[in-house]
């Protein structure tokens, strides 16, 4: 697989917290973070191990390959976490405008929608 897209940035919840959102995105529906679009379908949990990792499928049915890897840290002095995502999908590689689209829209959603989720 490639990797199209990657982000790694801090987060306010421990790393247990996260992946508890992670893994249950619709858990508490007072806090509502993962709102798709219309060209996107709720992700399946394809591995996940607790509280370092988690991996989606693909959130766009019009690129159904694509898998979103999540690695949880403990952040730095033991705050919060530091959360890195990565965008994989198979070959070929999508045009510009799409990968530009995808990446844009996993930074709304987990370092806009999610951090605000948890107040920050």
């Amino acid at each position: 697989m490639l990797e199209i897209g990657n982000r790694r940035r801090a987060q306010p919840p421990p790393p247990a917290v996260l992946f508890e959102a992670l893994t249950k995105p619709h858990r508490d529906p007072t806090r509502p973070w993962l709102l798709l679009l219309k060209d996107e379908q709720e992700p399946q949990i394809l591995e996940a191990v607790e509280p370092s990792l988690v991996v989606w499928s693909s959130l766009w049915t019009r690129r159904p390959d694509a898998v979103i890897r999540f690695t949880l840290e403990p952040g730095e002095n033991a705050n919060g976490t530091a959360l890195h995502w990565a965008l994989l999908v198979d070959e070929p590689e999508p045009d510009a405008s799409l990968v530009g689209h995808l990446r844009k829209r996993l930074n709304e959603l987990i370092h806009r929608d999610l951090r605000h989720s948890f107040g920050q």
